[in-house]
């Protein structure tokens, strides 16, 4: 169960979203996914890894969620601020929960939304959500946006838990040098990387990824092979560790040896460009507005790279609404959580990449991790 939330947080959620629920005209909405489930009840557990049991909550347009999940997850339920809990004995191969939940939503009206925009999906097998819908009156549709627009934006007990994890992850990337160094291999270096994580605090690291090659790297998503580091590599780490059940995403570069002029240069203006964006991440201005500001940076108002964006949400999950595209006018307000990541091409295949994690306040934006210098670390 997810630690330092008061039943007074989850209540204002609820009632937030009764609201929102009112103005679109909705009796209720079907959650099923963990981060969303987790944000209206505190539910935190590693049991969701296992793909074998859907769990359900509803929210109705009047009164308390409605939890409607397998028997084995009753007793941990029972210890948030849920009451009524209805549960069957899962996996059922002939009805997995859907007459339990098809009673469920016919009792509080035929209008049912669920979250089915960009960035969400439905857990549930396709079939049974087709035998679901068969059961009710109405076939559900969707949430009107109510459960992106609530996470959106944290509050300071979410906020909080985000800033912890930055400063786990900093105290990690800070004992790098105990882990990496020229003739280890950089799987080793991944595998002691989150070993450093777990020893500074964090409760596991579901997310880390990066590169190591000359003069930069061209792919920051593979998994670590066992190459050497080299004299003139330049290694990056992006960790997404989770602590409380909150993410910090932020990254790492560091030079083994002394870095060549041009990394050193392309370096120093991510750094440029994330400060920029930090000094224009403030209410008033948009996700897009935050893009165009590192790409004049990094590109010179080119239109960014083919890693697509500069930055996006940050919270239960590691990455949430919105995206920094030129196409995403979501505007800033204070509350959201945000990642600053540009990117720059130093030659073919070669590029660098930065990230920091803010927060949007009134009056601009709060570093919640620690922002790294223009000059690149050496190991």
């Amino acid at each position: 169960m997810t630690q330092g939330f008061t039943t007074a947080e989850f209540k204002a959620r609820l009632k937030r979203a009764q609201g929102r629920m009112d103005d679109a005209d909705l009796d209720a909405i079907l959650l099923t996914t963990e981060p969303d489930i987790r944000y209206f009840t505190g539910y935190l557990t590693r049991f969701w890894e296992s793909p074998c049991r859907p769990w359900f909550l509803v929210l109705p347009r009047a009164g308390d969620p409605i939890a409607v999940i397998p028997s084995i997850g009753a007793a941990l339920m029972a210890r948030t601020w849920i009451s009524d809990i209805r549960t069957w004995r899962a996996p059922n191969l002939d009805d997995d929960g859907i007459g339990l939940l098809a009673e469920t939503l016919r009792a509080l009206g035929p209008r049912i939304g669920t979250p089915s925009g960009l960035q969400s999906h439905l857990r549930m097998p396709l079939d049974d959500f087709g035998r679901l819908n068969a059961a009710l009156p109405k076939p559900i549709g969707a949430d009107a946006g109510i459960l992106r627009s609530l996470r959106l934006v944290k509050s300071e007990a979410e906020i909080e838990k985000i800033k912890t994890a930055c400063h786990i992850a900093t105290r990690a990337f800070e004992r790098v040098p105990e882990i990496a160094r020229a003739g280890q291999p950089l799987e080793a270096v991944f595998r002691d990387f989150q070993r450093l994580c777990l020893e500074e605090g964090a409760d596991w690291v579901p997310y880390l990824a990066g590169a190591a090659a000359q003069g930069g790297y061209g792919d920051v998503i593979s998994p670590a092979d066992e190459r050497p580091l080299t004299a003139g590599d330049i290694l990056m780490l992006d960790t997404g560790l989770v602590h409380d059940g909150y993410f910090c995403d932020f990254d790492r570069n560091f030079a083994v040896g002394i870095p060549s002029p041009d990394v050193a240069a392309g370096h120093s203006r991510l750094i440029d460009a994330t400060y920029t964006a930090f000094e224009a991440a403030r209410p008033g201005n948009t996700a897009a507005d935050l893009f165009h500001v590192m790409d004049k940076v990094v590109t010179g108002g080119a239109g960014g790279s083919e890693a697509g964006r500069y930055g996006h949400g940050l919270g239960m999950n590691l990455t949430e609404w919105p995206s920094l595209i030129p196409t995403d006018h979501t505007p800033l307000v204070p509350g959201m959580v945000l990642t600053l990541e540009p990117g720059i091409e130093l030659a073919p295949g070669r590029a660098l990449v930065h990230e920091e994690n803010i927060v949007i306040r009134e009056n601009g934006a709060e570093w919640l991790s620690q922002p790294y210098g223009a000059e690149m670390r050496r190991i």
